[in-house]
């Protein structure tokens, strides 16, 4: 399976670029946040989801691992194939993917391209535990509904803020935390999910 290409960016489309790598053309989608990004000429480094279906073998293709992770992340829905979960992240950031969820916004949930209500409802109820990995706490609301953000306190939610601290964006933090709490367990040490993060965004 193709994970990564490094190459030159030869051609950049609507939903897609052509990636030029050793003179062969690597035809991947991305959502519209990548493919601005993507300078033609420029030398690029690409992230690659590859989808085997019988009829073809798909290549999607991400700058960043947290949007990657959100990809994988939210093709796991019922109704989430490839070509929604990249209109989802073309209006989204993964950041705000994960705070929406939190928060069980499913107003916002809804706003990309071929995401109906029922879809963002399932979202939002489906992936709730998948945000709260990504260091973000579910939301409460007072008496009037009015959305409260719960207290921080739990470990994701330190361990991002501590890596923020030390100079990294809040997205790569969250991915990072999010692959090192899967790994290490939910009973990991504050100390010893900072340490496995910095090595992971290290790498």
């Amino acid at each position: 399976m193709i994970a990564k290409l490094k190459g030159i960016v030869d051609q950049v489309d609507s939903d897609s670029a052509i990636i030029d790598v050793g003179g062969v053309g690597y035809l991947v989608s991305a959502s519209a946040r990548t493919l601005r990004d993507l300078v033609v000429g420029g030398s690029v480094t690409v992230l690659v989801e590859t989808i085997v279906r019988e009829d073809a073998i798909a290549l999607y293709g991400f700058l960043e691992t947290a949007e990657r992770d959100w990809f994988r992340i939210l093709t796991t829905v019922q109704g989430v194939g490839a070509r929604v979960a990249l209109s989802i992240l073309s209006t989204l950031a993964p950041d705000e993917i994960a705070r929406a969820i939190a928060a069980q916004d499913r107003a916002t949930l809804s706003r990309p391209a071929g995401v109906g209500p029922k879809l963002a409802a399932r979202l939002a109820t489906e992936l709730k535990d998948k945000a709260a990995a990504f260091g973000i706490a579910p939301a409460t609301s007072t008496a009037s509904g009015t959305p409260l953000s719960a207290p921080p306190g739990s470990i994701n939610e330190d361990a991002v803020s501590a890596l923020v601290n030390l100079g990294y964006r809040r997205v790569e933090a969250f991915g990072a935390v999010a692959r090192v709490t899967q790994r290490l367990g939910g009973d990991a040490k504050l100390d010893a999910v900072i340490r496995a993060g910095l090595q992971e965004l290290a790498r």
